[in-house]
């Protein structure tokens, strides 16, 4: 496969780039009356529709291996590259792959890059009613209701951590199923399961991937007597469309895992929790046996100028998310999931490798389309060096939208994430500085607003909290923990179970003061920080219960010993988990810590003390609505009482957390400028309180639209707001349509407008009403704005935007345009309106929407490379094994030689695109085994000149540049 992709890689860019496809219905469309199976694959010079009455014979592995048998159809080509078949009649039950045929001969079989459903392991695409899979009452499932991101507390979950334990009680261990279980109880009377998320009180449950992955044999997940791998974090992705089949009760039935997912989705929505999704379209498990390169062979994934994968990811390769199609396709896959299982979030695996692009692109769509309050955030870093220009790193999130892992937060707080190294909270001095960055929510670092930085401290990777300090602290050895390599215990004679059971990972706590231990301590007010600051807190699923996996810092593939939750923790540790409750309280009760614009957190915000491992902040005068005047905050992480100084006050201070207590409500009162702080603790405190009895008096609309076209989905927010203008939360809105023949509206504030005319839009909350009239008419492209660049090098593309205006001057949502060029012997445009230079001169680009048309003037320069001659000069003259390591717009391989030895100099040529204007470049000896200067430095290219000289001296980073004549 790796050599058809390198011998195809440039003729399938160039033409994927002529045959972008707009519309969404690829993958199948099913009735009971006829299915549709639609395909793009503009590569293929033949395609067939393979059906199937079974899922095929399966291997001791799970794995299906003769797919020849099934019955081919023939499907026809059509315009954009896709290839479409009409099946009659009911296929529900059935099975289909892609027979693909290409122009060298070659046949690859493939299930649907957008199947929705698929056989055990993914082997084949299942054909079902998706209707079938909704469970009782799913079409009234209501998300619990939000006003802003930053409303948010999330708790990282596995599906399978949450139940496997013994000590889980629950029918449905390591499947979907056991979040509906209600009403269990350890025997103190603790609540576990569903019920302990909910008594917890986070917002958000975010699961770790649950999108259907390669490594876990679904058809021996349920096997006792199977010694296959049963446990997986799931970042191995397969088929994205479609839930893990190793959840389910019954894996060998397409349609369990999706009915049971659902009713996961729906029990949690009905406790108030959301669902939060990890997502990794940064790669896939495999390039071979997956779809995409099957069937687009060299597409979807990122190449070298080599043509060779590339390797961001660290597990071998990148999807390529800037192209057309493939953005495409997560866009597409996105929507379905949030509207399909009504998913509230998506959280981003190494989103450093999804183009920022793709990521604002997503975030605008599916806020406009789904829910103005969906989350969106993921890791702002790679797996490796990458390709992408454009990578969505800490910073490209500014004022787009969605949210990044604060990783500088985290460092400051604990430290390294596996090793010894001290934060703040684990014995780190001069660290304060670092700790009010995040306290600010990053908006003096890296982010716009305390909206765009999710604040943490441990998650699924690396060491958990409890086993940090414990490693911190060198004490593993004396606690008897693992050591673990990728899922198995060390020589040791051993197995991991019985490692597990000889291990003393609390040796240390007195059962009877739990609070009195240091690391315990250290654990609370590591989070404490977290749940205290501006931004979106993050904590990982049993930190709240001291959890603990042994020393384990890689559990991906551990076994459930190793990474089940021990529901028992919470009887052993039920103070520390009163602790998380009451700061959970605090902050959901209290605005203040939830501000979501940087000149709110400007403007209340003020740091008090930072030094001497203290941290001490004042949020004023009713910060963001607040109900308490001045709320004070000191984080205390020294190991001896310290004096902090409070801000003058007429009225005594309330504590509400101390060392030992966290909620709403006072514990004691501080009269005076000063108050003591125990060891390793956090202190809050307030002043006065605006006491009153709050009603609903006004209702707030996030935007009100005045105009829908039939078959249009509009999702509304409606705030409802007290006498005092705060966000009132007793009581939500109710939505009413006065002409539900025109327009529907759901309790969530979906708007769903069905036939033309007219209907009043009615919100309610108490005695308080608010209408919004709404016109239902079919809207018609009346005007086109175009943006662009004029001119373009031959060969070369530049991307031409349409904004599309209907009758009343509203941009219509992706509009269908129609692109031509006045000739095509000099430009060529294709449907997206991307233009290529053929040769020079100069041709009218028209852009065309029904009547409404534009024409934009291009002119096409003749493309001829420059060239930058590099004069590097060393003392003792020694060139040998000395190169150019460049990056950039350049025309040639990264690694750059030295062509000749000319009066003492090496002389290499670099050779750039005619219309860039900066090259990176680093000179090294050989593969990295030195730098001449350990700096990335650029040389800087005016477009007007067709060659430079750059002389650049050893161990000097500064360089000369001047023009060649």
């Amino acid at each position: 496969m790796l050599d058809k992709m390198n011998h195809s890689l440039i003729r399938n860019l160039d033409v994927a780039a002529d045959y972008f496809y707009d519309i969404d219905d690829l993958g199948l469309q099913y009735t009971p009356q006829y299915s549709i199976f639609k395909l793009w694959a503009p590569d293929a010079v033949q395609m067939d529709l393979m059906l199937y009455q079974d899922m095929g014979v399966y291997d001791d592995e799970g794995l299906v291996h003769d797919h020849t048998y099934g019955k081919a159809y023939p499907m026809k080509s059509e315009e954009g590259g896709v290839w479409q078949c009409e099946q009659h009649g009911d296929l529900a039950g059935h099975y289909y792959m892609y027979r693909a045929t290409f122009a060298d001969g070659s046949v690859q079989y493939a299930v649907d890059p957008y199947a929705r459903a698929v056989s055990p392991n993914g082997q084949r695409t299942a054909i079902i009613d998706l209707q079938t899979t909704n469970p009782e009452g799913w079409e009234n499932d209501v998300k619990p209701r939000m006003s802003s991101v930053t409303d948010a507390v999330i708790y990282e979950l596995h599906v399978r951590d949450f139940s496997i334990d013994e000590s889980s009680q629950m029918k449905y261990k390591g499947q979907y199923l056991a979040f509906t279980e209600k009403g269990l109880q350890d025997e103190h009377g603790n609540q576990i399961g569903i019920d302990h998320l909910k008594e917890l009180g986070i917002t958000h449950v975010h699961l770790l991937p649950i999108a259907d992955f390669h490594t876990v044999n679904e058809l021996k997940v349920n096997d006792p007597d199977s010694t296959q791998m049963k446990y997986n974090w799931g970042y191995d992705p397969q088929h994205y469309n479609v839930p893990e089949g190793a959840y389910a009760t019954d894996p060998a039935d397409p349609t369990s895992r999706i009915r049971e997912f659902k009713r996961l989705v729906q029990a949690l929505h009905a406790e108030g929790l959301r669902v939060v999704m990890d997502v990794v379209y940064n790669h896939t498990y495999s390039v071979d046996d997956g779809p995409f390169d099957r069937l687009v062979p060299g597409y979807f994934y990122r190449t070298d100028e080599k043509g060779q994968l590339t390797n961001g990811s660290g597990v071998g390769n990148e999807i390529a998310t800037e192209r057309p199609m493939v953005r495409k396709y997560i866009k597409d896959s996105l929507r379905y999931w949030a509207n399909e299982y009504h998913l509230d979030g998506f959280r981003f695996d190494l989103m450093g490798l999804i183009d920022t692009d793709t990521v604002t692109q997503l975030t605008q769509e599916l806020r406009r389309d789904v829910d103005p309050c969906i989350l969106i955030y993921g890791e702002p870093w790679t797996g490796g060096w990458s390709l992408l220009p454009q990578q969505t790193l800490k910073g490209a999130q500014r004022g787009k939208g969605f949210a990044v892992f604060n990783d500088n937060f985290r460092e400051a707080i604990k430290g390294d994430s596996d090793g010894d190294t001290q934060g703040f909270a684990t014995g780190a001095f001069d660290v304060e500085g670092d700790v009010v960055k995040g306290i600010y929510g990053a908006i003096g670092d890296f982010t716009d607003h305390p909206s765009e930085t999710v604040n943490y401290v441990t998650a699924h990777d690396n060491l958990n909290l409890w086993d940090k300090l414990v490693r911190t602290y060198g004490q593993d050895d004396a606690l008897s923990f693992l050591h673990m390599d990728n899922g198995r215990q060390l020589a040791d004679g051993r197995s991991v179970e019985q490692a597990v059971e000889a291990a003393e990972p609390y040796k240390y706590i007195d059962p009877e003061y739990v609070l009195s231990n240091d690391w315990v301590r250290r654990s609370i007010l590591a989070n404490g920080i977290v749940l205290t600051s501006q931004g979106i807190p993050f904590i990982h699923a049993g930190d709240e219960m001291l959890r603990t996996k042994f020393g384990d810092h890689n559990s991906y593939r551990s076994p459930d010993v190793i990474n089940g939750l021990r529901w028992e923790n919470k009887h052993h540790f039920r103070p520390v988990f009163d602790y998380y409750q009451g700061l959970i309280q605090l902050r959901r009760s209290h605005p203040a810590f939830r501000m979501d614009q940087r000149e709110d957190v400007e403007k209340h915000l003020k740091v008090l003390r930072s030094d001497k491992q203290i941290v001490a902040f004042q949020l004023g005068e009713y910060a963001h609505g607040d109900k308490w005047n001045r709320i004070v905050v000191i984080y205390n992480a020294s190991t001896h009482d310290q004096n902090v100084a409070l801000p003058l006050s007429a009225s005594p201070w309330q504590v509400v957390v101390n060392e030992n207590q966290a909620g709403i409500h006072p514990l004691a009162s501080v009269v005076g400028q000063e108050v003591i702080v125990p060891p390793l603790s956090m202190m809050v405190l307030y002043d006065e309180e605006d006491q009153y009895i709050p009603v609903a008096a006004s209702l707030e609309w996030d935007y009100t639209p005045s105009i829908m076209e039939p078959g249009e989905k509009l999702q509304i927010k409606v705030t409802p707001r007290d006498q005092r203008g705060r966000i009132f939360e007793a009581e939500s809105v109710q939505f009413h349509s006065s002409n539900e023949q025109n327009v529907i509206v759901r309790e969530n504030g979906q708007m769903i407008a069905l036939n033309e005319g007219d209907s009043t839009i009615c919100a309610s909350c108490g005695s308080v009403k608010s209408t919004l009239l709404l016109h239902v008419e079919t809207l018609v492209p009346h005007m086109i704005h175009l943006q662009g660049e004029h001119q373009v090098y031959g060969g070369k593309r530049i991307p031409l935007k349409a904004e599309v205006l209907d009758q009343y001057s509203r941009p219509i949502a992706r509009p269908k345009v129609q692109w031509d060029s006045s000739d095509k012997r000099i430009i060529r445009v294709n449907k997206d309106g991307l233009v290529r230079g053929i040769r020079p001169g100069t041709a009218k680009i028209t852009a065309s929407c029904g009547k409404a048309t534009a024409q934009w003037l291009v002119e096409v320069l003749p493309y001829v490379p420059r060239s930058i001659e590099v004069e590097y000069e060393r003392p003792n003259q020694d060139y040998k094994g000395w190169n150019l390591w460049v990056w950039g717009p350049i025309l040639g391989h990264r690694q750059v030689d030295f062509e000749r030895i000319e009066d003492g100099r090496a002389v290499a040529k670099i050779v750039v695109a005619p219309e860039e204007t900066s090259v990176g470049f680093i000179i090294r000896l050989k593969d990295w085994q030195a730098k001449d200067v350990d700096t990335d430095r650029y040389i800087f290219v005016n477009t007007h000149q067709d060659a430079i000289k750059v002389l650049i001296k050893s161990g000097d980073p500064q360089f000369e540049v001047e023009p060649v004549m």
